[in-house]
């Protein structure tokens, strides 16, 4: 167990997993944090999320699976990252994922993206002003299935990709404080 959450073997519990907020600067000093468009396949095919995934056994913690997923994903090797802080796990609401989040700092960016291909569609190196623009906030109705109807859910819209559930959820608190300089970045 970790956290109240079993690793191993059929449970009700959540599936544990992680994901890593990786804010850099550019030259010029504008933030920005880096997102991925994932594949169409598996439980979030197709939606724009932070780099992360499922806990796996070799991983000692959740930060590990945070930083690992998130090097396979984007294609780094775990010296450009730091992780800055641990942020309270979350659930997502209808997918059955427990999230350990970690704010962290990407120290180089690639001049070319290497994303994993099995997983990751498309690298977003957004602008944090953008996200937290009121102009970029919105609803939007969504078909989620498991609910058995469709409910509006809160979106941003940025540079013609939406964000939504736990993504969201994630980075609304965290920009702010990125923003206001509380992050080494």
């Amino acid at each position: 167990m970790m956290d109240g959450v079993t690793m191993n073997g059929p449970s009700a519990e959540p599936t544990p997993a992680a994901v890593f907020i990786p804010f850099h600067r550019t030259p010029a000093g504008e933030l920005r944090v880096v997102l991925i468009k994932r594949t169409p396949f598996g439980a979030h095919g197709g939606e724009i999320a932070l780099p992360g995934g499922k806990y796996e056994p070799e991983d000692a913690d959740m930060r590990d699976t945070a930083v690992r997923e998130t090097c396979e994903e984007l294609g780094l090797e775990p010296d450009v990252l730091t992780v800055l802080e641990d942020l309270p796990p979350l659930e997502t609401f209808s997918t059955g994922f427990k999230v350990w989040p970690f704010v962290g700092r990407l120290h180089q960016v690639p001049d070319r993206w290497q994303p994993q291909q099995r997983e990751v569609e498309q690298v977003l190196d957004l602008a944090v002003e953008d996200l937290v623009d009121p102009a970029a906030r919105g609803t939007q109705e969504m078909d989620l299935g498991r609910w058995g109807r469709a409910v509006q859910v809160p979106v941003w819209r940025v540079e013609g990709h939406v964000i939504w559930g736990l993504t969201l959820r994630i980075l609304e608190p965290v920009l702010p404080r990125a923003l206001d300089g509380e992050y080494p970045v």
